[in-house]
């Protein structure tokens, strides 16, 4: 029996933590221990999972010195975020506000001024880089707003004197003479 042979309890415990996980590094985690114990080599289970023999060699120890948890991802070093679950909820919800019904002068949130308003409102600040960055993590967007009168203006009138410009515009061209 090699190393890598596993009961079928073993196989039917590492299949159904498998299909449980809704984390891709925990799914391929497991494939590759399941496909090292039907006898692929490091080589082809890198290549057929798109990722290094590094990669494999790591799971393949970590499986060993910890069992099914050491397929788990490890927790992440460092210190907490100070983008809280309680700041982000808050972030989401000025971003989704027009910033005129929270009394401000401007129609339109820049990174600037929503980090302001949020350090307002929690006491944190980060760098409109950093800001940036957690609003993309949130899935927002953000760019330049394009500022236009469409909407305010009189639309028909606009037409009328578009339409006369384009007329004074075709009277004032040059004639061009034409060839014999």
């Amino acid at each position: 029996m090699s190393r890598w042979d596993l009961s079928e309890q073993e196989w039917d415990a590492l299949d159904r933590m498998r299909f449980a996980t809704t984390e891709a590094a925990l799914f391929r985690n497991v494939t590759i221990i399941l496909m090292t114990a039907a006898g692929r080599t490091k080589a082809s289970i890198a290549g057929d999972l798109g990722c290094s023999r590094a990669t494999v060699d790591n799971v393949r120890q970590r499986y060993q010195q910890y069992g099914r948890e050491g397929l788990r991802r490890a927790p992440v070093p460092g210190r907490p975020s100070r983008a809280t679950e309680k700041y982000r909820a808050v972030l989401c919800q000025v971003v989704q506000t027009p910033p005129q019904q929270m009394g401000y002068g401007f129609s339109v949130w820049s990174v600037a001024r929503l980090g302001q308003h949020l350090k307002k409102q929690t006491g944190i600040s980060f760098s409109e880089d950093q800001l940036g960055r957690l609003l993309h993590q949130e899935g927002f967007s953000f760019q330049r707003p394009k500022h236009t009168l469409k909407g305010k203006r009189d639309e028909a009138a606009y037409e009328q004197a578009r339409q006369e410009l384009q007329d004074m515009k075709k009277k004032l061209s040059p004639r061009r003479p034409t060839p014999c």
